[in-house]
């Protein structure tokens, strides 16, 4: 029987919190560490449990999932910030590492939009991930090409709530930069020996096709790349992306 608990870990001094979820009927498990993408600011959906239900349906497939919130966002504490996303995930990998629960050979990263590129950014620096998954992945960040003053996008970012501390961020170029830094186009070659699906949505309206491909063809094998007809950014909300998702995950770490 599936079982959760709730995750609070310390980053930096700041609260990240999530969920464990635990198929129950045996000791380890294949797990996978879900990544969100960055909050739009757009109103929830009320017919959408979110990443719960996603979680419960991979760990209906006999995984442990990890869902969590990066900070900044959800019930986190601090401020969205890039670079702090990378340690954020790097202390989930450490308390998954650490888990009885968890088959430390099959630890699987599973990550949407921008928690997507910064699944490729940890997994090219930590050997201990054994597979990515990256949906919606942008190659590069570039919303900050697209505007004339960069505090505009800071205060965007304000605006919506992951941006809490007025002070923050101290330098508003340093913190730009650091999304120049994490450009997945940069660390996708880093993943392989190890297994790596990119999933897109041939309608994405947020991250240009044309990405997808520049990940796929400067990553190392093995590799595969699936682009889900009529689907848009919003994959985890898209069965057939997910359907494709789980299958993969199965056949990697299932085995």
């Amino acid at each position: 029987m599936m079982s959760q608990k709730a995750v609070a870990l310390k980053v930096d001094d700041i609260d990240i919190l999530g969920q464990l979820y635990l198929p129950g009927d045996k000791s380890r498990y294949p797990t996978v560490c879900v990544c969100h993408g960055i909050p739009s600011g757009n109103p929830p959906d009320p017919n959408d449990r979110g990443y719960p239900e996603l979680a419960e349906r991979i760990c209906h497939k006999g995984f442990a999932v990890l869902i969590f919130n990066f900070r900044g966002t959800g019930a986190s504490g601090g401020d969205f910030d890039i670079l702090g996303w990378t340690r954020d995930l790097k202390t989930i990998v450490d308390y998954l590492w650490a888990l009885p629960e968890v088959d430390r050979s099959r630890l699987a990263l599973l990550g949407f939009s921008g928690g997507a590129a910064v699944s490729i950014y940890a997994a090219s620096q930590d050997n201990r991930v054994s597979c990515v998954v990256a949906c919606a992945c942008p190659a590069e960040f570039t919303f900050f090409n697209k505007i004339n003053e960069p505090q505009s996008i800071v205060d965007h970012f304000r605006s919506i709530g992951v941006i809490r501390d007025k002070k923050s961020p101290h330098s508003t170029q340093d913190w730009l930069n650091s999304f120049r830094l994490v450009s997945p186009i940069r660390y996708v070659a880093g993943i392989a020996p190890r297994p790596l699906l990119l999933v897109h949505g041939n309608q994405d309206e947020t991250v240009a096709m044309n990405d997808v491909y520049k990940l796929y063809a400067q990553a190392g094998e093995p590799k595969q790349i699936t682009i889900v007809d009529g689907a848009g950014h919003r994959l985890r909300q898209n069965a057939q992306a997910m359907a494709t998702v789980t299958s993969w995950l199965k056949s990697q770490c299932q085995g």
